[in-house]
Order: structure tokens, then C-alpha cells, then sequence
């Protein structure tokens, strides 16, 4: 396990990894750019430095050094003060391990340390007449480095000798070997670099601990997702771990544990619901279907030949075959309500649409007592027939559970905040509040002893609700026990009419 999280650590996709790779290639290319930076810098200033130092002693030298019968022509040794052309440099004692040349206005050029010192270089005759005409205009001269014949390298400067009214004599060139300069410079970017390497490797052991502290909250998320399956998704990540990024990440897990919690829940839920209706819609079919064998047995053992018995069992049959017919019609639309719920919408005088159905309801409700209480001229876009379908299971649900002759079943219709209300309200048995949540599922009743001939499927409620929600409207209960009911259905119109 030990060795797996090494490997893991130092494996190139390891997000550790990646972190402190780039972090020591982005510290190493800071370094690399300070130390360059340093090198030229210091360079410059050494140069700088040791181009004054050389000006200063060309400086303390005689303008017309080197002029006249004195050096130019060192086979006489009267100009000399005794010295002879195998010593002319004595006088230079001082300028030790320098090169000293004197160059004059035509472009002579004469070695004065030639045989004691290094060699001096030599520029072209162009060069030197471009020095003369700068110190004749006064412009400053920077230093040169050069390299003599002997491949030296040198820090060379000049200085003007002899002047005359609008021009010198010759220029004076002092050099010194650029050697112990770089070696200097080369001194101090090794011990630049050593110093580097250290601190990055310093840096490297403190950052190893560093991010290893700094990726703990990741490490524990990783840990918590681990853990994660179906039975556990009620868990939840902790959110606030001190980093901003990880506490977003974990928000983000926990958002979608949620999800997955909700949507394994709504899944659960439909296999139960699934689940219920199959073995509710076996039940419902399972009635009719063993009541029609039973009177096909009936009839197999010779109550065909009786008429009596022969018109009762057909009679009975043909009532529970329309019974089932009537079942796989409900759960046909049902189905097509769930799949494609469009509708033929047209625009539908609802309150014509009630009146024009006052008789059938007057049949249905017997001597039972009906009030209309209606809006005139609401109109929307429906599909008559479908909401004809909802009045009267509406209103059929009122009959079932109301007195044959004590009931009372109050019809109204009016409109409020652009939707037309549809009221169904009866004085019937009512419904407990356990059963309210539940009177809109599929084969559901609230009164489980009804009988099934005047109770039904439990399809009706369900129906009516898909058909509302179809047309874009909803439907509302409202029921205490022992005082009645009332269905609430609200559909969106286009007001009263002119």
C-alpha cells in the first residue's frame, strides 16, 4: 500500500505531482532569470568599474607623453632620462600587467609596453580617427573590449594627448586583461547556483509537507466518494474546509447527491407505483374474467337449455364484459394522457357546455338535489369532450357518495384571476385526511367496502386529474368527514365574453 501511494504520488497524472513540477519549473526559471540578470548586471558594474579605475591612472599620465623625440622615436636615448630602446618602458613601471598603446592623428600605432607587459590591441585606422573626432566634439567615450593578436581579451579606454586649438595629437589606449573579471563573474554565478540548488531543494522537502497539509481536504473528499453508494446518498460532504475551491467542489458533490437521492427516490417510487398498478389492474380484470367462467360452467352444465337461467347468465356476462371494456378504455387514455398529453383544443363556451349537459346529470343524480350556480359566457380553449369527461366522473364521484334521496350536489362555475372555477360540492360520507393525498392515484378508493358495482376502478379521479393538467390547469380537494366534499378544478380562459 506504501509503495502504491508513492507511485501514486510521483505518478505524472497525480494532481501532487503536476503541482510541484510546475511549481519548481516556474521557481528554477525565476532563479535562472535572477541569476542571469545578476550576472549581466554585475558584469557591466565590474566593467564599469574597472574602465573608471583605468581612466583615473590614463589621466594621471602627461597629455604629450610619448610625443616628440621622447618615445615615438626610442632609438635616441637623450629624450629618455638614460633609458635606451631595449628599456623605453621604465617610466611605466606602475602600469604592470596592462597594455599601453599611443595611436597619433595619422593613425601611427606604437606599443609602449610591448616588452614588458601584455600586448596591446589594435584597432582600424577608421576606428581611432572616429575617437579623435569624438573627443574633438567632447562626446563621451565608453569603454571597448578587444582582443590582441595573442587572442587576449581586454578592457581597453582612451584618453586624448597633445592638444592644439581644435584638435589632439594622438589618443593614449590603456587596457587590462577582462581574465580576472570573468573569473569574478563566473565565481559569483557558481556560488549563485549553488545557492539556488540548495534552496530548491530546501524548498522542495518544505513543499512536499506543505501541499501534502494543503491536499488533506481533497484526500478526505476522495475518501467521502468512496464511500458513496445508493444506500448512503442521504450523507453529505462538509463544506467548509478553509479552501475556497474545495468547499465549491463539495457544494457542488452535495447538490448532486441530492439529485441522484431525489431522482432514486422518484425512481423507487414509480416501480412501487408501477408495482401497485399492475397487481390493481390484474385484480380489477381478475373479477370480471372469473365471473364470466363461472357462468360459462354454468351454462357447460346444461343451464343453457333453460331459458330463464340462460338470459340471466348472458345478462351477467355482457355487464362484466363491459366493465372490463370500460377498464381498458380508462387505462388506454390514461396511457395516452401520460405519453401525448396535446389535445384538440378549441375555443369552448364552458357555461353552454354545463347547460347542455343538465339533463344527463339530472338522470345520473335520481332524486338526489342538483343546484347550477353558473357564470354566463366563459369561454377558453378546450376539448369539449374531455371536459365533459371530467364533469361528469366529477359529478358521478358526488352520486356515489351522497344519500339517493337526502343528497345534495351543488354545481358552479365562475371565473376569477383569468381561470374558470368549477366546483362540484356534495353532502356525502366525505373523505379522511389520510385518504386525501391518495384519492388521485390509479385504482385508488377511499372507501374500501364499497362494492365494486357502484364503486368503479378507482380510474375515475385519476383520469380527471390528467385531463386538468393537460388543458394547463389543477385540481383541489377539500373534505371533512361526515359533512361532504368538494372538487375544485381551475382552467385558464379568456374571461366573460361581451
Amino acid at each position: 500500500m506504501r509503495n502504491w501511494k508513492i507511485k501514486n504520488v510521483f505518478s505524472p497524472r497525480s494532481l501532487r505531482y503536476q503541482l510541484l513540477a510546475r511549481t519548481l519549473v516556474i521557481l528554477a526559471f525565476i532563479l535562472l532569470t535572477i541569476g542571469l540578470t545578476q550576472y549581466f548586471v554585475m558584469k557591466d558594474f565590474l566593467y564599469q568599474n574597472e574602465a573608471e579605475t583605468l581612466s583615473a591612472r590614463l589621466m594621471s599620465l602627461p597629455k604629450d607623453i610619448g610625443f616628440g623625440n621622447s618615445t615615438i622615436d626610442n632609438k635616441s636615448p637623450d629624450a629618455n632620462n638614460g633609458d635606451t630602446p631595449s628599456q623605453p618602458n621604465n617610466r611605466f613601471f606602475f602600469l604592470q600587467d596592462m597594455s599601453l598603446a599611443l595611436i597619433d592623428q595619422n593613425g601611427n600605432y606604437q606599443d609602449l609596453l610591448e616588452n614588458s607587459s601584455i600586448q596591446a590591441p589594435k584597432l582600424s585606422t577608421k576606428e581611432y580617427q572616429t575617437l579623435m573626432q569624438n573627443f574633438i566634439v567632447q562626446k563621451d567615450i565608453q569603454y571597448k573590449i578587444e582582443s590582441n593578436s595573442k587572442g587576449i581579451e581586454q578592457l581597453i579606454v582612451f584618453k586624448p594627448v597633445g592638444y592644439f586649438p581644435g584638435q589632439i595629437s594622438g589618443v593614449l589606449q590603456l587596457g587590462t586583461n577582462t581574465g580576472p573579471l570573468k573569473h569574478i563573474l563566473l565565481q559569483q554565478l557558481l556560488i549563485f547556483s549553488i545557492l539556488s540548488a540548495l534552496a530548491l531543494a530546501g524548498g522542495l522537502g518544505i513543499y512536499l509537507r506543505v501541499l501534502k497539509k494543503t491536499l488533506v481536504p481533497l484526500s478526505k473528499m476522495v475518501r467521502a466518494v468512496k464511500k458513496t453508494n445508493a444506500g448512503n446518498l442521504e450523507k453529505r460532504l462538509p463544506v467548509d474546509q478553509g479552501q475556497e475551491e474545495i468547499d465549491h467542489l463539495a457544494l457542488s458533490f452535495n447538490d448532486m447527491l441530492g439529485r441522484l437521492d431525489r431522482s432514486f427516490e422518484h425512481e423507487r417510487e414509480t416501480k412501487e407505483r408501477m408495482r401497485r398498478f399492475i397487481a390493481d389492474a390484474s385484480h380489477e380484470l381478475r373479477t370480471p374474467l372469473t365471473s364470466i367462467n363461472g357462468f360459462l360452467e354454468v351454462l357447460l352444465r346444461g343451464a343453457a337449455a333453460r331459458p330463464e337461467q340462460l338470459y340471466k347468465a348472458l345478462n351477467s356476462m355482457q355487464g362484466e364484459s363491459r366493465r372490463i371494456i370500460k377498464l381498458v378504455e380508462d387505462l388506454l387514455l390514461l396511457t395516452k394522457l401520460d405519453r401525448d398529453p396535446d389535445l384538440r383544443a378549441s375555443k369552448t363556451n364552458l357555461s353552454q357546455l354545463i347547460v347542455e349537459m343538465e339533463p344527463q346529470l339530472k338522470v345520473l343524480a335520481g332524486e338526489r338535489t342538483i343546484q347550477f350556480e353558473l357564470a354566463e359566457d366563459v369561454t377558453g380553449l378546450y376539448e369539449p369532450d374531455k371536459l365533459k369527461q371530467v364533469i361528469l366522473n366529477l359529478f358521478n364521484n358526488a352520486v356515489q357518495h351522497t344519500d339517493p334521496e337526502s343528497g345534495f350536489i351543488k354545481l358552479s362555475l365562475s371565473v376569477s384571476n383569468r381561470f374558470a372555477e368549477l366546483s362540484v360540492q356534495d353532502n356525502g360520507s366525505g373523505i379522511s385526511e389520510e385518504s386525501l393525498p391518495l384519492i388521485f392515484d390509479r385504482f385508488y378508493r377511499a372507501d374500501v367496502s364499497r362494492a365494486r358495482r357502484t364503486g368503479g376502478a378507482g380510474l375515475g379521479l385519476s383520469i380527471t386529474h390528467s385531463i386538468v393538467e393537460a388543458h394547463g390547469g389543477r385540481i383541489e380537494v377539500e373534505s371533512h368527514l361526515g359533512t361532504g366534499t368538494v372538487f375544485r378544478v381551475y382552467l385558464p380562459c379568456q374571461g366573460l365574453t361581451d
